[in-house]
């Protein structure tokens, strides 16, 4: 993505926490805003990575909705919110790290609501969101999954033939998530085309509307289990299914579309029945 001698071969999820700093409504999406803010903060790191990835057709970022304490009698001071960054380019981690440092202390408007920078975790095991990992290790998974759960965390949806798909077929989503694989993995680490010849086998889906500025955005919320008979095909698969932690699927995962999600279920048991499990709100 970015134009230096070496790319780190790393993934990264970076959470940001945010506090209310006045009353009041916040608007439903401020996915426009959250873009922009993490857009200005690796800009202050690093200029010319910003610029690169403004004008990118295929974004090394995918950025979930404010997810937090959202009253129905309206926000309070200090009520907690934060969102997520998931970072496919290593390159862009210590640029994003340099402009929130800098950011620290300046006030912080979203859609013109005030808050505050409360924290960013980024290592592994400091909050159940953040994490890192290497393209190489994605690459030789542990255990192969013929059964493969995701969850589909905000709606999500796809191109297909001049039009929009809210139904996460197998073809869309592995497709969808091979592409970005390809456009940000070392070249060594690629992976050869694939037929996806795989079954849905059960799902539990709503659709639901995820409101940005330029009208709502209708796409799929909830579970979907893939079976894989073939056994490269369900290697790549499961290389896919967990890299799709950092990358989202389907459309627009850099303005809160697409947070997806390998299911525990999935690594732990082949055979279970799905289990049905509250969806995290995404807005």
């Amino acid at each position: 993505m970015l134009q230096q001698p070496y790319k780190p071969p790393t993934l990264h999820s970076v959470v940001i926490e945010l506090a209310a700093a006045d009353v009041g409504y916040i608007p439903p999406t401020l996915s426009r805003a959250l873009h922009a803010l993490v857009l200005k903060w690796i800009a202050l790191g690093n200029s010319e990575a910003a610029s690169i990835i403004h004008a990118s057709q295929n974004s090394p970022l995918s950025i979930s909705c404010l997810l937090g304490n959202r009253r129905p009698s309206g926000t309070q001071v200090g009520d907690f919110f934060y969102f997520r960054i998931g970072i496919l380019d290593g390159s862009i981690i210590e640029s994003l790290m340099s402009g929130f440092e800098q950011s620290e202390t300046q006030k912080l408007v979203l859609a013109n609501f005030p808050f505050v920078l409360r924290n960013m975790y980024a290592l592994p095991g400091t909050h159940h969101l953040a994490g890192a990992a290497d393209y190489g290790l994605l690459s030789h998974p542990p255990q192969v999954l013929n059964d493969i759960e995701l969850q589909f965390l905000s709606p999500t949806s796809f191109k297909q033939n001049q039009g929009v798909q809210t139904f996460p077929l197998p073809e869309l989503v592995f497709n969808s998530l091979h592409r970005r694989w390809n456009a940000f993995a070392p070249e060594q680490y690629h992976l050869a085309p694939m037929e996806w010849n795989a079954l849905v086998s059960a799902y539990e889906l709503k659709t639901h509307a995820l409101k940005m500025e330029g009208g709502a955005e209708i796409g799929a919320q909830g579970w979907v289990r893939y079976r894989f008979h073939e056994v490269e095909a369900a290697k790549m698969a499961t290389i896919l299914a967990n890299f799709a932690f950092f990358s989202g699927v389907g459309r627009k995962t850099s303005m809160g579309m697409g947070q997806t999600q390998l299911a525990m279920t999935s690594a732990l048991s082949q055979t279970s029945k799905p289990k049905q499990r509250k969806i995290a709100n995404s807005r």
